[in-house]
C-alpha cells in the first residue's frame, strides 16, 4: 500500500476556545521586507478541530493539515506541544 502525501503541519498559539471541538490557532512567522531589509512579523489565524476540547487559551499546539470538516476548519490538532497552566 502507498503511503499519503506528506501533509503540512503548522506550529502555533490557541488565540479562542468558545466554540465547540474547535480552536483557533495564531501562527507566527518573520518576513523579510524587501527593500528597507527589516523583519516584519506576520500572523494567520487558522480553525483546527480539537474533538476532546482539551487545549486552553495560550496553549502552544502543533496542527495539521486535513480535509475540509466545515466551511472554514481545514486543520486538526496534532498535538499540544506545551501548556499553560
Amino acid at each position: 500500500m502507498s503511503e499519503r502525501g506528506t501533509r503540512k503541519t503548522q506550529v502555533g498559539v490557541v488565540v479562542s476556545d468558545k466554540m465547540d471541538k474547535t480552536v483557533v490557532v495564531k501562527v507566527s512567522h518573520l518576513v523579510k521586507h524587501p527593500e528597507y531589509n527589516k523583519y516584519i512579523k506576520q500572523s494567520v489565524k487558522y480553525k483546527a478541530h480539537d474533538s476532546e476540547n482539551s487545549c486552553k487559551i495560550g496553549d502552544k499546539v502543533q496542527i495539521v493539515e486535513t480535509r475540509p470538516l466545515s466551511k472554514d476548519k481545514r486543520w486538526r490538532v496534532k498535538e499540544v506541544v506545551e501548556r499553560i497552566s
